[in-house]
C-alpha cells in the first residue's frame, strides 16, 4: 500500500455525524485505489478504509507489473477472513512464500484466480489444500484446506504436478469451477485426484494438457457427475472412450470442446448424443409428475414395454397425458400400445421407426381411442425378383439417381 499521509483533523463533520457502520458502508462500493486514497486522508478514514470488510473481493490485475510478495502477505494480513475473491491474474512476482501467508490468513476464500503465476509450486497447493504428513512436498507443513473454495483458475501455472493437485483437492472438495489451462506438467494421476473428491466440479478446462489420456477423463466423468462444461481442447492422446463415458455418467453437459483431438470419430459423437433415458425414468415420471400432459422419447433406445407400462398406470395416464412420441425406440412393441389404452386424454402419438409396432397393434388402440392421431411408417415390401429377368430390382421408396 501506498504511505499513509495521516492529517490531524480527525474531527470531521462527516465522522461526527455518520456512525461508523455507514461510513463502512460507504466505503464498501469504493475500488482499491480509491480506497488506498481514502486511506491517506485521516487516521480515521485509514482505519475505515483498510478495514478488512471492504476488502472481500480484489482484482489486481492492472497493477499486475507493480505487485510483489510482499503486497500480497500485506492484503492477506489485513483482509483475514474477510476475503471472498482475490484475483491475482498476471501477476509474475508472486511465488510460493507470499501465496502461503494468504492461506494461513484467509481461509475463507470463495474465488481465487492465480493465471499465469508462474513463480507457483507444488509448495503453495499444500498450505491451500490439505497436507498430510505422509507426502513428500518440501517446505509443507499439515493444513486444513479452504472449504469454501468454489473457484480457481490456474492456467498456466506450468510448475504444477500431480503432488501440488492431490493436496489442493483434499482440502478444497467443494470446487466447482477449476481453469487447468496449459499445466503441461498434468498427468492421468491428478485427474484421478479430481474425480476422487470433487464430486460438485461443473466446469473444468483441461485445454492444451498434452500428457492426459483416456484413463484420467474417465475417472473424472465417474466422479463429477454434475460436470456441466468441459474443455478438452489439445489433448491429442483421447479417444472415443471419452465421448461414451460423458454420455453415461454426465447427463447435465452442455457445453464440450474438443478441438485439436484428432482420434475422435463420428461414432463417438453418436454415442454421446444418445439419450441415456431407461425404463427407471419412467418410473420415475409415473409416480411423481401427475400433472404430465406431454412427453417425448425420441430416440430413447433403451426405453421398453415394462417402462410403458409403469407410464400407463400412473397417475397422469388416465386423464392428463395428451401427446407421447415414442419415435425410434425400437425396443417397444404392440404390448406397449396395449398399456397405452387406459389413457383416455391421448391425443396423439408418434411411432416412426418402432419396426416391431404393428398395423393390427394400431388398430387394437384405435377401438378404444378412436379420435387419436397415430403417426406411424411401415416401409413397402420389396418385390420379388422377375423370373429370367437380369435387371436389378429396388423397392418403391428408393429413388435411383
Amino acid at each position: 500500500f501506498p504511505r499513509y499521509m495521516f492529517s490531524n483533523n480527525d474531527e470531521a463533520a462527516i465522522n461526527k455525524k455518520l456512525p461508523k457502520e455507514l461510513l463502512l458502508r460507504i466505503f464498501s462500493f469504493l475500488d482499491v485505489v480509491t480506497l488506498c486514497r481514502c486511506a491517506q486522508v485521516s487516521r480515521a478514514w485509514n482505519v475505515l478504509a483498510l478495514d478488512g470488510s471492504n476488502w472481500q473481493r480484489i482484482d489486481l490485475f492492472d497493477f499486475q507489473r507493480d505487485i510483489e510478495g510482499r503486497v500480497v502477505e500485506n492484503i492477506s494480513k489485513r483482509c483475514g477472513g474477510f476475503l471472498r475473491k482475490l484475483s491475482l491474474r498476471g501477476c509474475l512476482g508472486v511465488g510460493d512464500n507470499a501465496l502461503r501467508t494468504f492461506a494461513q490468513n484467509c481461509r475463507n476464500i470463495e474465488v481465487l484466480n492465480l493465471n499465469g503465476c508462474t513463480k507457483i509450486t507444488d509448495a503453495f497447493w499444500c498450505f491451500l489444500g490439505f497436507f498430510p504428513r505422509q507426502m513428500s512436498i518440501s517446505m509443507c507443513v499439515p493444513s486444513e484446506g479452504c472449504p469454501l473454495l468454489e473457484q480457481l483458475i490456474i492456467s498456466w501455472c506450468d510448475q504444477v504436478t500431480k503432488d501440488g493437485i492431490q493436496a489442493l483437492v483434499r482440502g478444497c472438495g467443494g470446487l466447482r469451477a477449476l481453469s487447468l489451462k496449459g499445466c503441461t506438467q498434468l498427468e492421468d494421476e491428478a485427474l484421478k485426484f479430481i474425480g476422487a473428491h470433487c464430486p460438485e466440479l461443473v466446469t473444468l478446462n483441461l485445454q492444451t494438457c498434452l500428457q492426459i489420456t483416456d484413463d484420467g477423463l474417465i475417472t473424472i466423468c465417474r466422479g463429477c457427475h454434475k460436470l456441466q462444461s468441459l474443455c478438452a481442447s489439445g489433448c491429442s492422446n483421447i479417444t472415443d472412450a471419452i465421448l461414451n463415458a460423458l454420455g453415461q455418467n454426465c447427463p447435465r453437459l452442455r457445453i464440450l470442446e474438443v478441438a485439436r483431438c484428432s482420434q475422435l470419430t463420428d461414432v463417438g459423437f453418436t454415442t454421446l448424443a444418445r439419450v441415456r433415458i431407461t425404463d427407471s425414468t419412467l418410473i420415475q415420471l409415473s409416480i411423481h409428475c401427475p400433472r404430465l400432459q406431454v412427453l417425448s422419447l425420441s430416440h430413447c433406445e433403451l426405453i421398453t414395454d415394462d417402462g410403458i407400462r409403469h407410464l400407463g398406470n400412473g397417475a397422469c395416464a388416465h386423464d392428463r397425458l395428451e401427446v407421447i412420441e415414442l419415435d425410434n425406440c425400437p425396443l417397444i412393441t404392440d404390448a406397449s400400445l396395449e398399456h397405452l389404452k387406459s389413457c383416455h386424454s391421448l391425443e396423439r402419438i408418434e411411432l416412426y421407426d418402432c419396426q416391431q409396432i404393428t398395423r393390427a397393434g394400431i388398430k387394437r388402440l384405435r377401438t378404444h381411442l378412436p379420435n387419436i392421431k397415430v403417426h406411424a411408417y411401415f416401409a413397402p415390401v420389396t418385390p420379388p425378383p422377375s423370373v429370367g429377368g437380369s435387371r436389378q430390382r429396388f423397392c418403391r421408396c428408393c429413388i435411383i439417381l
